[in-house]
Order: structure tokens, then sequence, then C-alpha cells
């Protein structure tokens, strides 16, 4: 017996079924990394990479090359003069006097050729292919004055070097320029709705302190507005008691003992029986309370209406009894009316 025959057939199945699973994982992973490799954005960060990696080692290239020809320039301009001597000093400024103007230009060319400018003027190619045929010539005329071919050739490379590196340099940073450009193009043509991978982000709005806002300013727009606006009356701070005295508030329901509330209740009931209205300070001083609470028990008292009234009464008597309500108004003048009032019993 085989070993197929051996196994379930739910076990070939379930085998097959891995094998497939895995081979389709597979095939997604390896979709997803070429999409993601030929993504114009994904292109551009390699080529960016390429590009640093190109800059530096010409450079290094560069200046290696015009540290080694300074030397030779040097011995050139000095022109045997006694070594520490004035003429052999200022020999030392010539190779760097045009080695800097070289540099300058190579820096700028190293920015336009990224960004595919050109020069219509042709003074960048000029000045560099001056300050190569300078230091050429500089480097080799004693080499070709005493006919010797191997310090020619010696003495030959490094300005050559230099000068061909200086003139790819340019060309290699316009062709990885158009390396991005041209996958841009691409991808734009395959899928014009292409999406960057990393969609950018709105800046965060800065939350504004409620306190903070200007009380013209309009409410927020996810702020809920209230309905209606309703003006309240700000609250009147209840005078100070003085020390010693009760303060009135006490009912007989809570204590059981006649208050100084009852005792006023009982002056104003009795007053009125007899015709005589009293005002807010008698009450106070009958309840030993502040003058304040006296008249406010006074207002109130006023504003009541009869339970009861007798029998003859007609309408007529029975409306001239009653207080009308008191308006902010009224209310007003009572309190002025009333203050004056105390305070001419007190002086009393």
């Amino acid at each position: 017996m085989t070993t197929t025959e051996l196994l379930a057939p739910g076990k070939l199945n379930d085998q097959k079924t891995s094998g497939v699973t895995k081979l389709r994982a597979t095939a997604t992973e390896a979709s997803q990394v070429r999409a993601l490799s030929t993504h114009p954005d994904v292109i551009a960060l390699r080529v960016e990479s390429i590009r640093t990696q190109v800059d530096v080692l010409m450079w290094v290239g560069i200046v290696l090359g015009l540290a080694f020809t300074m030397v030779n320039v040097q011995a050139f301009a000095a022109a045997g003069a006694a070594t520490g001597s004035l003429p052999w000093i200022a020999a030392w400024l010539l190779d760097p006097m045009v080695s800097l103007v070289l540099i300058a230009v190579l820096r700028a060319e190293q920015i336009t050729a990224r960004y595919q400018v050109t020069d219509p003027t042709k003074w960048l190619s000029r000045t560099k292919k001056f300050a190569f045929a300078a230091t050429y010539v500089m480097n080799t005329w004693q080499s070709f004055l005493h006919k010797d071919i191997a310090g020619i050739v010696l003495h030959s490379v490094p300005p050559l070097l230099v000068f061909c590196a200086a003139e790819t340099a340019p060309v290699l940073r316009d062709r990885l320029t158009e390396a991005v450009l041209r996958a841009e193009r691409t991808a734009a043509e395959v899928n014009p709705t292409a999406q960057p991978l990393i969609a950018p982000t709105a800046p965060e709005a800065t939350p504004v302190v409620e306190s903070e806002r200007p009380a013209n300013a309009a409410p927020a727009p996810n702020s809920t507005a209230p309905a209606a606006t309703t003006r309240k009356r700000p609250a009147r701070n209840a005078p100070a008691r003085p020390a010693g005295k009760p303060s009135g508030k006490t009912t007989s329901k809570t204590t059981g003992k006649t208050t100084g509330k009852d005792k006023a209740r009982a002056h104003w009931d009795a007053e009125v029986a007899a015709g005589r209205e009293p005002s807010g300070g008698e009450l106070a001083r009958v309840a030993e309370v502040d003058p304040s609470l006296g008249r406010r028990w006074a207002r109130d008292w006023k504003t009541e209406t009869p339970d009861s009234a007798p029998d003859d009464t007609t309408d007529g008597q029975v409306a001239a009894d009653i207080t009308p309500a008191a308006t902010p108004d009224s209310d007003t003048d009572a309190r002025t009316n009333e203050t004056s009032r105390d305070m001419e019993e007190e002086a009393a």
C-alpha cells in the first residue's frame, strides 16, 4: 500500500488547501512589493539616495585632485624662490584662487542641473574650461619643458580627472531628475487616479478656551447655542446680622417656640386690626432682627389678600381693601419710603 493510500482523504485536502493558501499569500505579497517598487514616491526616494552618494563621491574626488595639483602649481609659481620668502609664500595662493572659483561654479551647477536649468550665456562652461586649462598648464609646464614623459602623464591625470568629474556630475544629476519625472509620467498614464502613499493631513485646530473667547466672537461650529437667553436678576447679598440677635428665620414648626417672625406677625395683625399699618423698622424692633428683614416682612404681608371678608361688605369695598401686587417700580418706591420712615423713627 502506498503512502497516498495510507493518508485519509481529509488530510490530503487539508494539505492542498494549505499549499494554495501559502501560494496565494506569496503572490499577494509579491504584487504589493512590485506595486510599491514602481510607485513614483518610492522611485523618487531611491533616486535621492543615489544622488546623495554620487555627489559625495564626486566632491571627494574633485577635492583630492585639486589638493594634488596645489604642490605643482606652487612650485611653478615660486620659480626657484627661497623657501620662506615672500614670493614663495605668495605662490601658495595661486592654486586656491583658481580652485575656489572652480568649486563655486560646480556648486551652482549642482543645483541648476537638479532642476534642469540651462545657462544660455555659456559663461559657466567658459569659466570651468579656463580654470582647468590654467591648472593643467601650471601642473605640466616643467614636465613639458624637460620632455619628461612620465612627469607629463603623472601631472596630467589629476587635472583631467577633475575636469571629467566636473563635466559629468551635472549630466548625472540631470539624468537622475529625468528618471524621477519619467516615473511620475508613467504612473500617471497607467493610473491617472493614483493617490500618494501617505495622504496629507490637515493641521489640528487649536482649541479656544471659552473664557478667552472675545465677547463679540461667533460661537464655534460644534457648539450648541441655547434656544433662548434669560437675563437673571443678580442676587442681593443679605446684610450682616448684628451679633447676639436671632436671625428670625426659625419658625415655630421646627422649634415649637415663638420666634421673632411670629412676634412680628402678631404685632402686624394687631396693628392692622386697629387700623394702623406698622413699618418695617417697627416690626424689626419687635422681632429683634435686622431692619431689612422687617421691611421685607412688611412688603410681603402688605400684598396678602384677606382670606375672608364680612358678609355686608360690597364688592367695591373688598376691592378697595385689597392692596395691588407690587410692581418693580412701586416696589422700589416703597423701599425708599420705608427706608426714609425708618430713618426718621430711629432718629426720633
